[in-house]
């Protein structure tokens, strides 16, 4: 009876939330906008109350205030994590500054950010992600059990190798493990704020895998360069969304002002990893990788051999990984900068390396109205119940297009539209 009295509650039917906010117009309202989407509210007005109901109720979503007496919404998600770790944990905050990222991101206590003042489309968006997010995890548990048993017998098989061998697999497993970890921090955090980013470094990530491998680096150079791919842009979170969204897509609006700051994102980049163990060449990489050959460069307005050699080789990876042009047009223009924005060296091994690289495909946003035929979305669009509208890797028609156009003049689609190209 003890048993059944303190174990969470099964989430309802609707997908149950827990809201905490000390303000309370702000709970109200919080409350009134996500009971109106079809959401079980519990709202809460501080986090002592919060934790009380996480030993009895379960939760798909956690979203909290970080500004609070007594608990940080951070030390409160924190404790969450501890009594729920599936609920996907959201941090409410009226200024995202680095260093609340840098304690978010190395804890790893928060799926997503939302900043005040919030639109009431992003807020909801963000909460579908967070509850979806949730009912995978829940629907993965048999699977990811399954995949435990898989590795522990794969454990004792290598138990019987030789022990150099069971050593130096050891290692590689681990370093393995650190790449993952690290990969999945950083791919974490930019996917949340802008989803081109985690893009962009999935595909610089492969063909810096490519040409460590056709240079044959040793494995901590391969190790660093690929944690610097993960990683060049990160320092981007301490800047405005708006700020880096006319970045990625029309540069030529933005204000010097604006310029100047972003210049000094590889050193944002920097600063968050350098606080990691035997981060120091991954991190030199990432705060080169916008220096030139010829020294224009930025931050540090370093030339030629003084660039760190892993900074020189994600240089040109980048440029290739970024680019919104064609690869032949990007290759060419990579060819016509060697000597001056780029080592001439560094551009060979790339121009080696592409051939046996498995780079994803190019994504771009786009708004629906410049959705057309022909087009292959990037990632699924969904309802803002989460009903799935059209599936990732379709093509679209005509049909179709009419179809998202009809539905978004009905219920407004508020996601992020990708598609490749």
């Amino acid at each position: 009876m003890s048993q059944s009295a303190t174990a969470p509650s099964p989430p309802p039917a609707r997908p149950r939330l827990l809201v905490v906010d000390d303000e309370e117009i702000v709970l109200a309202a919080l409350r009134e906008t996500l009971s109106r989407a079809g959401y079980d509210v519990c709202a809460v007005p501080d986090a002592l109350r919060g934790l009380d109901l996480l030993h009895t109720t379960a939760f798909a979503a956690i979203i909290s205030d970080q500004q609070m007496p007594r608990v940080t919404g951070l030390d409160f998600l924190a404790q969450a994590k501890v009594l729920q770790p599936d609920a996907s944990r959201i941090l409410i905050t009226a200024v995202l500054t680095l260093g609340t990222v840098i304690e978010a991101i190395n804890t790893g206590e928060i799926y997503r950010f939302i900043v005040k003042p919030w639109l009431r489309e992003e807020l909801l968006a963000t909460v579908r992600n967070a509850v979806q997010r949730h009912e995978l995890q829940r629907r993965n548990a048999e699977l990811q059990q399954a995949t435990q048993a898989c590795n522990l017998q794969l454990s004792a098989a290598n138990q019987s190798l030789a022990e150099q061998v069971r050593l130096a697999e050891a290692q590689r497993r681990a370093q393995t493990e650190q790449i993952r970890q690290r990969a999945e921090i950083a791919l974490r955090a930019l996917q949340a704020s802008h989803p081109l980013l985690g893009c962009r470094a999935r595909r610089t990530q492969e063909v810096c895998r490519a040409m460590a491998q056709l240079l044959a680096l040793p494995e901590t150079e391969t190790v660093s360069l690929e944690l610097a791919a993960w990683f060049h842009d990160l320092g981007l979170l301490a800047s405005p969304h708006e700020t880096v969204r006319r970045w990625l897509q029309q540069p030529e609006q933005l204000t010097d002002d604006e310029r100047a700051a972003l210049r000094l994102h590889p050193v944002a980049s920097q600063e968050l990893i350098a606080t990691g163990p035997d981060l120091t060449a991954a991190a030199g990489a990432v705060r080169g990788h916008h220096e030139h050959f010829d020294g224009t460069g930025y931050p540090d307005g370093l030339a030629g051999e003084q660039i760190p050699w892993l900074a020189r080789l994600l240089a040109v990876a980048a440029a290739f990984a970024d680019a919104g042009e064609t690869d032949g047009a990007v290759v060419e223009e990579i060819k016509l900068a060697s000597g001056t924005r780029f080592d001439p060296e560094a551009v060979r091994a790339l121009l080696r390396a592409l051939p046996e690289a498995r780079v994803p495909r190019r994504e771009r946003e786009v708004l629906l109205s410049e959705l057309q035929p022909g087009m292959v979305l990037a990632s699924a669009i969904y309802t803002a119940h989460g009903m799935l509208l059209v599936p990732e890797g379709q093509p679209l028609s005509e049909p179709a297009i009419d179809k998202l156009k009809n539905h978004h003049r009905t219920v407004p689609i508020t996601q992020s539209l990708l598609v490749y190209g």
